[in-house]
Parts: C-alpha cells; structure tokens; sequence
C-alpha cells in the first residue's frame, strides 16, 4: 500500500519514489502545496476506495499520516 501511496504522490509532485519514505514531510521533504494536498487527496480517495473527512486533511503532515488514515478507513469499511 506504501508503494501505491508514493506513486500517487509522485504524480502531483516532482520527486522520485525512492526519495520518500513513511516519514517524509509532505511539504518540506516532498515539495507539495495545498494544492497537491488536495488532488493527492482526491486521488487517494479515488485509489483506495475510502473517505478522506476534510476536517482531517490539516492533520496531515506526513506520508506515514495518510497511510494511517487509509489504513483507519479501510478496518472501518
């Protein structure tokens, strides 16, 4: 699942896959802007089948902190 959130993220951002790991900073270490944030979150959406809650993605500062939440929804689904 980690491979598959790196590649949705490399889609929205220029860096390579190996570059990122679960604790990389999603602004400082990747580069994103609230706008990547928000198509990475559409696309998570999109790939995982779940529900990214809006009140959440403020919390979000890592890649480690989207894979918890994948992880979340998914037990709950």
């Amino acid at each position: 699942m980690l491979k598959q959130l790196i590649d949705i993220i490399c889609e929205f951002v220029e860096i390579e896959p190996e570059e990122i790991t679960a604790a990389s900073s999603l602004r400082n270490d990747v580069g994103a802007t609230s706008f990547d944030l928000m198509n990475i979150a559409v696309e998570v959406e999109r790939s995982f089948r779940i529900r990214v809650p809006d009140d959440r993605l403020p919390l979000i500062k890592t890649v480690g902190d989207i894979a918890a939440l994948i992880d979340t929804a998914k037990s709950r689904a």
